[in-house]
């Protein structure tokens, strides 16, 4: 500040004596001398206060520049020397952004995080604060539709916790899936001789995965799966479905397991797949039959389940495959002459996926409906189960409880509305193309 009054003095000052004007230019100049040394000073002495919180504990909180080029706060979850050097700094960090899901959990350098907002001890409210940034409609927007933390919603506290140290840290950071390479978000519990591999190889037909490029391109000159092993039980156009049985395919079905958890945070890995039927989609080229996502369903299920597992991975999500693989699973349903409902509790996409298809499917019957309808009625015509058309209809205020019973209230404006809200649905499934006979009826 002192430079600044000194090159500003004679401009300003062009009325005062020569020697008034030497004497202030002389004094400014000591000014900025000074105040120079005492910023730096200040660096210094900045630097050194957050120097000496090296290396970080686990627990601590600080603000780390994030792919956005942004800073976010976050919590350090796990640390691990990045060299033989004894200094404190050669530290690496695996953060969780307090703002966002933990699938967005990582490894940082120190020199992404910002030391001067170290805070070791936060109070639970004070942390509340700080993780409701202010954001745009638009920014709010994004992040809740692709890092809402949700899933664990029937865990309990102590079951939370344990599931969280369990899996706090992803063992793998990345995998090679045919043409893709696509960052994980969870932990898999692969086995361990895997745990040091960052980045693991998958054979995309019968998915044995490699810690090596060089391994899989060996494998894939004698594997001569191009699709998913099992029964083609759909095709229409380039997609198909095959539905694998565990227990004739087990090691496809581990390892699919193992594959799935990567994306998945809330589901437990079931080792015994031989309860399991897996239904694969793929879409299909003269390369082969390439997967997209799968679901898997309880040979029998006592609580009704029609759906164990979901997953559409990365590459291919946002393009209507979740929404077809939902609606696919109730088809199944409905061949099986059953209502289903999904397994709970669902991942945060999951459900979101699941609310949108009861929601279509529920408003475009009730539109086409002219006279009253029945919630029994509704779920006897879609194999959804009556609870989840409740909960559907309720929150879109479409149902009064009157008299001892729910009354469904459709009136065509509010239907209309709340279709446009809805937005578009998935990909059609064509029952037409549906070859399949219920697991209790094959031989």
């Amino acid at each position: 500040m002192g430079s600044m009054k000194a090159s500003t003095a004679p401009e300003n000052g062009a009325a005062a004596a020569a020697a008034a004007a030497g004497s202030t230019a002389c004094n400014g100049a000591s000014a900025a001398s000074n105040g120079g040394g005492v910023e730096r000073r200040l660096r210094s002495s900045s630097a050194s206060a957050s120097w000496a919180h090296l290396p970080l504990e686990v627990g601590t909180r600080v603000m780390c520049r994030w792919r956005d080029q942004k800073l976010h706060p976050v919590k350090v979850i796990e640390r691990r020397k990045s060299s033989t050097s004894s200094s404190p700094a050669d530290y690496e960090y695996y953060v969780h952004y307090t703002e966002f899901n933990r699938r967005l959990d990582e490894w940082v350098k120190l020199e992404q995080l910002d030391l001067e907002t170290v805070e070791t001890d936060v109070d639970e409210k004070v942390e509340d604060k700080a993780t409701s940034l202010k954001m745009t409609r638009h920014q709010k927007r994004k992040i809740d539709e692709t890092h809402v933390e949700q899933g664990h919603e029937e865990l309990d506290a102590a079951s939370l916790r344990e599931h969280e140290e369990f899996t706090k840290v992803k063992n793998i950071a990345k995998i090679e899936l045919g043409r893709y390479e696509i960052d994980t978000w969870y932990f898999s519990p692969f086995p361990p001789e895997y745990n040091d591999s960052p980045k693991l190889f998958f054979c995309e037909f019968c998915l044995n995965f490699m810690k090596r490029k060089e391994q899989l391109q060996r494998h894939m000159k004698k594997c001569d799966l191009k699709h998913p092993p099992g029964d083609e039980i759909y095709r229409s156009a380039t997609l198909s479905m095959f539905e694998v049985d565990g227990k004739k395919n087990k090691v496809y079905g581990q390892n699919l397991c193992y594959l799935a958890k990567l994306f998945l945070d809330h589901k437990t890995l079931y080792y015994d797949v031989d309860l399991f039927l897996f239904y694969v989609l793929c879409e299909c080229d003269d390369r082969g039959c390439h997967m997209v996502g799968y679901f898997s369903k309880e040979k029998h299920s006592e609580e009704s389940y029609n759906l164990a597992c979901i997953l559409t991975l990365p590459p291919y999500q946002r393009k209507g495959y979740g929404k077809f693989l939902i609606a696919f699973s109730y088809e199944l349903s409905k061949k099986e002459g059953k209502v289903g409902t999904p397994e709970r509790p669902l991942s945060d996409l999951g459900l979101l996926s699941y609310r949108g298809y009861w929601t279509r499917v529920l408003l475009e019957i009730l539109k086409k409906h002219k006279s009253n309808i029945s919630i029994k009625e509704l779920s006897d015509m879609t194999a959804i189960k009556a609870d989840d058309i409740l909960s559907t209809l309720q929150s879109l205020d479409l149902i009064q409880y009157r008299k001892g019973q729910h009354v469904i209230c459709a009136d065509p404006k509010v239907l209309d509305r709340h279709l446009k809200a809805a937005g578009r649905g998935g990909l059609e499934v064509d029952v037409s193309k549906l070859i399949w006979t219920p697991y209790k009826e094959q031989g």
